[in-house]
């Protein structure tokens, strides 16, 4: 969606409540009516917590912050519009300030606990706001200046890092070049930045990091929330894939309490699709991200915790006979764990590193699993390579083809095998695509203006022939995203998750049951997706598997004796 586009749909951005819907918001409130004098500061941005206000009378302007400059009118809203965007369903740091307007104003304030409760008690008002909370999520990544502040050098690998993670989580963010855009080389100048502290973060509280990791620049933003150690969630589920998902939404909006964590972004694999056509309902084909971040907004919307980017680093089951009265622990990193009745693994899978001396070296610095928009444009009008016959490696050529100059694809059998037939039929008709079938990347090195000498050696008679390219591009088999259960889980031969045997005699006595088809050989810790030993590896199936696991969560609570944890937040407001 451009901005030309959300400028047409301005009504559905900015919307104002007819006096029957302010009617029905106003018993979702979260407090009583509050007055502001003419021009009085209401919050700011970065603050935490900060209430969407429906307005009632005068008018509540809303600013973002203009790159490094001073801040931008994004909005007046007037009576019966209401203020924020998706940072208010989980009372993440604002992306706008707030004031009064010249005459002031009268607001009823609806925090991101009874928000989630008018939007899910009255569905015509919900969707109203859910609709406005998105679009105005687009405008502010589309229209830039909101978010953070980038300075490095494009093609960077920490500089391209960081904007591929705030990318994938619908985060916006400005970027500036440190070589030639005028305000961010004066940035710089200003603050004695020396060239190995590129790339710097300026967060929108004033935060200045340097060459931050994503973790410290998730910190600073707000995007990674507090856990509290004591809390015991019905599910917790780690992978926010498309089956990671799924699986929250269905759960939350059924009133479990759930949290989804995640290493890195919403969408998994899929998250990187440029663009998915065989997923039912999209007939024009929807992009990974896209959907990833519908999905996330739904799990918001119904009450859900997810948590980014963080790794997990460990899985404590109970004991034997203490299986139905004790919960599992999820370790993470930085000592802190998460506590859950049962335990969703949607870890997915990985594209496996290829044979090939020294490529671990350039890994995000000429070598991507992934194929954005952000590397497209780094290698815009070159050649490149990419390796991989499988549907996520033709959607990236299809994606890819019409930006590069020239297109060199390894694979190691005819494409019938592996890829769909409507990517098939697409690439043929690419005039800058050259297959090289019954072959494998053998070799790469790098040249002094960032250029790679790829060797490419044929199976049958190893003949060898070499490009200069760009950027390399891997799509190549999957490997399952195991490596973090450190608790004994029964696998096939190829390390992915079993579902479905018996347990034994011990575990059927103590729990009165016998295994569910998804769950793992640990009583209560269940798995799906790609993870999954015999999952068919395509979108569709994981959400199906994400939707079937609830119906086996809710029969597996009724076996367990834990204290009631604390009622799901959008069922435990009073209206």
């Amino acid at each position: 969606m451009t901005t030309s586009d959300l400028t047409s749909r301005l009504p559905q951005l900015f919307p104002a409540l007819s006096p029957a819907h302010i009617e029905i918001a106003t018993r979702f409130a979260s407090g009583p009516v509050q007055t502001f004098l003419p021009q009085a500061k209401i919050s700011d941005v970065g603050d935490r917590d900060v209430p969407s206000w429906l307005v009632l009378s005068g008018t509540l302007e809303a600013y973002k912050h203009n790159g490094l400059s001073k801040d931008a009118l994004i909005v007046s809203h007037e009576e019966g519009e209401f203020s924020g965007e998706v940072s208010q369903l989980s009372g993440r740091p604002a992306l706008a300030s707030f004031r009064a307007g010249s005459d002031g104003c009268q607001l009823l304030p609806f925090d991101s606990l009874h928000l989630k409760a008018l939007i899910i008690g009255s569905a015509e008002v919900g969707e109203i706001i859910m609709r406005a909370f998105i679009l105005r999520r687009v405008g502010l990544i589309d229209g830039g200046g909101a978010g953070p502040v980038l300075i490095g050098t494009p093609g960077n690998q920490h500089f391209v890092r960081l904007q591929s993670f705030l990318t994938r989580n619908g985060y916006p963010n400005t970027v500036l070049n440190a070589q030639e855009d005028i305000e961010g080389r004066a940035f710089i100048e200003r603050l004695g930045i020396l060239p190995d502290d590129l790339p710097l973060m300026v967060c929108p509280n004033g935060t200045v990091l340097k060459h931050p990791s994503d973790a410290e620049a998730a910190c600073c933003l707000g995007i990674t929330p507090e856990l509290d150690p004591d809390k015991i969630f019905d599910v917790a589920v780690v992978g926010a894939g498309p089956s990671g998902l799924a699986a929250a939404v269905y759960a939350a909006s059924e009133g479990l309490s759930v949290i989804v964590v995640d290493e890195r972004a919403v969408g998994g694999q899929a998250g990187s699709s440029s663009r998915i056509e065989n997923y039912l309902g999209f007939p024009t084909g929807i992009s990974g991200q896209a959907l990833a971040g519908r999905a996330f907004n739904q799990a918001l919307k119904f009450g859900a915790e997810i948590v980014l980017p963080v790794t997990v680093t460990g899985l404590v089951p109970p004991l034997p006979g203490k299986l139905a009265s004790q919960p599992h622990r999820i370790l993470l990193d930085g000592d802190r764990s998460i506590r859950a009745r049962t335990v969703v693994i949607a870890s997915g899978a990985r594209y496996p590193r290829p044979a090939v001396p020294h490529i671990e070296d350039y890994e995000g610095a000429g070598v991507s699993y992934w194929a954005s928009a952000i590397e497209a444009k780094i290698c815009e009008n070159e050649e490149v390579v990419l390796v991989g016959g499988g549907n996520s490696a033709g959607q990236a050529i299809a994606f890819l083809s019409p930006r590069v100059k020239r297109l060199h694809l390894i694979v190691r059998r005819d494409l019938s095998e592996t890829m769909s037939t409507y990517l098939i039929d697409r690439i043929a008709a690419l005039p800058n695509v050259d297959i090289h079938v019954g072959c494998e990347l053998a070799a790469l090195t790098e040249d002094d203006q960032q250029v790679f000498r790829t060797t490419v050696r044929r199976f049958s008679d190893k003949a060898e022939q070499s490009f200069d390219v760009r950027r390399i591009f891997l799509f190549i088999g999957a490997d399952p995203n195991t490596a973090w259960i450190k608790c004994r889980i029964s696998t096939d031969d190829k390390g992915f998750i079993t579902t479905g045997s018996d347990f034994g005699d011990a575990v059927v006595a103590e729990l009165g049951r016998q295994r569910f088809p998804l769950e793992t050989s640990v009583p209560n810790v269940f798995a799906i997706g790609d993870v999954r030993a015999g999952s068919t590896k395509r979108v569709a199936a994981a959400v199906g598997e994400g939707a079937a696991v609830v119906s086996e969560i809710h029969s597996a609570l009724k076996t367990i004796t834990l204290a009631t944890a604390s009622t799901p937040k959008h069922l435990g407001v009073k209206v």
